[in-house]
């Protein structure tokens, strides 16, 4: 049956728009390549649609000695090379799988090498606090750089001053503009809300974000006899009769923020909410939450929680791909990236 003269001609009026949008998305990001690594190949698939370009081809596989090996799939000479590799899950096979695409882009000629990194993977181990002990973030720094990266990206470091372990930019994002947006979208009553930290060190932390909330901040001392184990805590500040947040960067095996919203309950809150930028939620974690009386544990997706999600239903998550892929965007235009300190990209 021969195809109407309207039909033929709405065919190709949306031919002719669909190659001109790929010719516009060519011409904004020309010489761009996103790359993703094996541990968070999701948030690495948001980021490239929403630049609208798509994933690189790189093929990723191990060797039966456990040897990681990496084909890149496509040239990369004269290219803006992007790599996304969160430091979570198997982190130390991980970490090398990036350091390896890092270094194949390199002496494959792109001009410019750009780790995309949400999770910064050994940022607890940033400071020598006893004898002998390693600051293995300042060898993980040393690492990136030899490898060939440029340039980095990543979000919420345990430690700010991480950043002064490399001699390449860092591009350091924050998820606070995200965590008030999912505040005064889902917590009814949060003008009736105090911002807790579960720790001295998130203090900072916590009174930006009262502040930009106009709400009163607490904090909870902590000591602890070893590792992942919690030995006392004393609340700071007053949280009786108030919806009582918690605010931390990360939470691993869950031990401090299920004690300190216990501890919270005690002082006298109504509900208790925990915000935290990496749920590693390794170990007894995820039974923990299960059996904490928290409202809901929100996370952010800088490590897969699909799974998570599955286990806990208490669990949900912010997506932050997109304030990835602006900082992508910005710094391949050559763009500040200080918007996105403030403000959550839309």
């Amino acid at each position: 049956m021969p195809v109407s003269q309207p039909v033929r001609a709405k065919s190709l009026l949306r031919a002719n728009l669909e190659n001109s949008r790929g010719r516009l998305l060519q011409s904004r990001m020309p010489n761009i390549k996103v790359f993703s690594g094996t541990s968070h190949p999701d948030l690495a698939q948001r980021i490239v649609d929403r630049l609208g370009i798509d994933i690189g081809k790189v093929v990723t596989k191990k060797f039966s000695n456990l040897e990681t090996c990496v084909e890149i799939g496509e040239s990369v000479r004269g290219e803006d090379v992007y790599i996304v590799q969160s430091g979570s899950g198997e982190v130390n096979d991980n970490l090398m799988e990036l350091l390896i695409m890092i270094n194949a882009c390199k002496i494959a000629s792109a001009s410019r090498v750009t780790a995309v990194i949400p999770c910064f993977p050994y940022a607890r181990q940033d400071k020598k606090d006893k004898s002998r002990a390693p600051i293995s973030a300042k060898l993980v720094a040393n690492m990136l750089s030899v490898a060939g990266a440029d340039h980095i990206i990543t979000m919420d470091l345990h430690a700010s001053q991480i950043q002064g372990f490399f001699d390449i930019p860092v591009d350091n994002l924050f998820a606070e503009p995200a965590v008030l947006k999912w505040i005064k979208e889902n917590i009814a009553e949060w003008r009736n809300s105090i911002i807790v930290s579960p720790d001295a060190g998130g203090a900072k932390r916590v009174t930006s974000i009262a502040d930009r909330l106009n709400v009163e901040f607490a904090l909870i001392h902590k000591e602890r006899k070893k590792a992942n184990e919690v030995a006392s805590m004393v609340l700071v500040g007053d949280v009786k009769d108030r919806v009582a947040i918690l605010v931390d960067d990360m939470a691993d095996t869950c031990g401090t923020i299920c004690h300190a919203a216990e501890k919270l309950l005690e002082a006298g809150a109504t509900k208790v909410y925990a915000i935290l930028t990496h749920g590693i939620f390794s170990g007894p974690a995820i039974s923990r939450i299960n059996n904490a009386c928290f409202e809901a544990v929100v996370v952010t997706n800088t490590i897969p929680q699909d799974e998570h999600m599955k286990d806990c239903p208490k669990i949900q998550c912010i997506d932050v791909s997109m304030m990835f892929a602006e900082a992508v965007r910005r710094t391949h235009n050559g763009e500040s990236v200080s918007y996105l300190f403030s403000n959550v990209p839309y």
